[in-house]
């Protein structure tokens, strides 16, 4: 009885971790991120790699359409349908009640 204990206590961690670095082993090439890299850094690093994984994953898009429907904009990345959209202006009265500015 103890040896079922132990081997699912010790099994069940084991096998999900290898199971996370599997998945993301086969998902990353889809994402253009280094498969090998990310897939060790989710088996070893229990829950913080493989999530580190999905958020980093979810800022990468996988249609090659979106990829070229955006223009770069300095250090912005801008979907080409949000091209003639004006930037947010600050209104003359900011500028004057500007606490942060203050030189004392």
């Amino acid at each position: 009885m103890e040896w079922l204990l132990v081997s699912i206590l010790v099994g069940f961690p084991v096998l999900a971790l290898l199971g996370a670095g599997w998945y993301v082993y086969r998902d990353a090439p889809k994402h253009g991120m280094s498969p090998r890299k990310w897939a060790a850094l989710a088996a070893l690093v229990p829950f913080f790699g493989f999530f580190a994984y999905i958020f980093e994953r979810d800022d990468r898009t996988t249609d090659a359409r979106d990829r070229e429907e955006m223009f770069v904009d300095g250090p912005f990345q801008i979907h080409k349908s949000r091209a003639d959209d004006t930037p947010l202006a600050r209104s003359p009265e900011e500028d004057i009640d500007d606490e942060w500015d203050d030189d004392s």
